[in-house]
């Protein structure tokens, strides 16, 4: 990716580190699918190696659909998107694309190379244990719908609250409702780590705002900071933190308000471009399960994710601007991949179900035989993302977060919601029938 990144000269910014996250996680979900169905085969007592050509064949499908779903979004933003939004899609399209290529040739490969030199003792490759009982996920469906419901709804009181105060529906951030810019003029030459690691904790504790942008003048040692709108009270004791800290001259450090520098063009572009990647993906989904119920139930999902992302920017107040754009995108893109591995389960079952099988018991059954791959994505990508969070500077950490409970989310509803809700919606129909 990094030497894609650069051959093509592609500017990173936050939204495209964003699609490198994503593509990571959806790297490990790929061999972790591909070594589930190993596994899965050699515990039918299948030889090493017609388990590995099995587990590689039956894991082809849920890869590519849900890569291709993905690569489907990043295709729509690219092109409807603009901005920082393009710069996601950009990075989020190569991600997707290596880590296909790695997960279904490189993989295979290595694990072929392995078996090759001679290391074929099955302990190496799966432990037996006992097997798994499958969880009523579709009876407790009562608990879980009204549980997604009312964090959604807990979510929009807040707003409402927030609205009615005269706080707002949430905390916006310079880039969508301007802000002010300080000039500091300091005594010596800070370097951007410097700035980061002693100014801006400083900035950040005086006006409250934990989206601080730093920016020096060349030629000089003046700094422009970025805050939010500052009242004069706020302004004064900035000056006279600066003067405390750093030895600056209050009398030279000079503010003035800044415009929005996120248009309402480019948030109209960036919503437009989520909707549009949305109905590709559900038409497809469409398409390659020939099931509208499967497509309807994975959008569903998809925008419950969403809701208790902007749910959670509401009730903790962390400001929303470019990051909270980058956030959204990540989550579509990432959450639509673990329905689709559920999705692809209970369509094999079914192509080889009787006449009088279950449907309550495929659905179960499916859901229980991909959990462990869907608790293992679901952790390496949080601790990718959390690792971010303890490390990076406040704006990575404010977009690290939300990432993370939108995670949370995605894997909440990928076992809980979807395949759930598309049995409901097969009864419904057969009712009807």
């Amino acid at each position: 990716v990094l030497v894609i990144l650069n051959a093509f000269d592609i500017t990173l910014t936050l939204p495209g580190l964003a699609g490198i996250i994503l593509g990571i996680g959806m790297a490990v979900d790929a061999n972790v699918i591909i070594f589930a169905r190993v596994k899965e085969e050699m515990s039918k007592g299948r030889s090493v190696r017609n388990s590995l050509k099995e587990g590689f064949h039956k894991a082809m499908s849920a890869i590519v659909d849900g890569n291709v779903t993905t690569l489907i979004a990043a295709a729509v933003l690219w092109l409807k998107g603009s901005g920082s939004v393009k710069g996601f899609a950009q990075t989020l399209a190569i991600g997707i694309i290596v880590s296909m290529f790695t997960a279904l040739v490189i993989t295979r490969m290595i694990v072929y190379a392995f078996y090759a030199v001679g290391i074929h003792s099955e302990k190496l490759y799966y432990r037996p244990k006992k097997e798994r009982k499958p969880f009523d996920f579709v009876a407790k469906r009562k608990v879980f719908y009204p549980i997604a419901a009312a964090v959604i709804i807990a979510g929009f009181v807040v707003m409402g609250a927030g609205s009615a105060s005269g706080r707002g529906a949430f905390a916006y951030s310079l880039e969508f409702e301007g802000g002010t810019s300080t000039t500091v003029e300091f005594d010596k030459d800070y370097s951007i780590d410097e700035l980061d690691e002693k100014v801006v904790p400083v900035v950040e504790e005086i006006t409250g705002d934990k989206n601080v942008q730093t920016q020096k003048v060349a030629g000089g040692n003046q700094v422009i900071i970025k805050t939010k709108t500052l009242d004069l009270n706020t302004r004064e004791k900035l000056n006279q933190a600066m003067a405390d800290n750093f030895g600056v001259d209050a009398s030279t450090i000079t503010a003035e308000n800044i415009s929005s520098t996120t248009s309402k063009e480019m948030r109209q572009d960036a919503v437009i471009a989520v909707i549009v990647a949305t109905i590709c993906m559900l038409i497809y989904i469409w398409l390659r399960f020939k099931d509208i119920r499967f497509a309807g139930s994975a959008v569903l999902a998809l925008i419950h994710d969403v809701l208790v992302v902007i749910a959670f920017y509401a009730v903790s107040r962390i400001s929303v601007g470019n990051t909270f754009i980058a956030c959204m995108l990540t989550i579509v893109g990432y959450s639509i991949n673990a329905t689709i591995v559920i999705f692809d389960r209970i369509r094999e079952q079914l192509k080889t179900k009787t006449k009088n099988a279950d449907l309550k018991e495929i659905v179960n059954d499916s859901i229980t035989q991909t959990l462990t791959r869907s608790i293992y994505t679901s952790l390496t990508t949080f601790i990718m993302v959390f690792c971010l969070f303890i490390i990076g500077v406040s704006s990575m950490r404010e977009f690290a977060l939300p990432l993370m409970v939108g995670i949370l989310a995605g894997a909440y509803s990928s076992v809980c919601i979807t395949g759930t809700l598309w049995y409901t919606l097969k009864g419904k129909s057969k009712k009807k029938k």
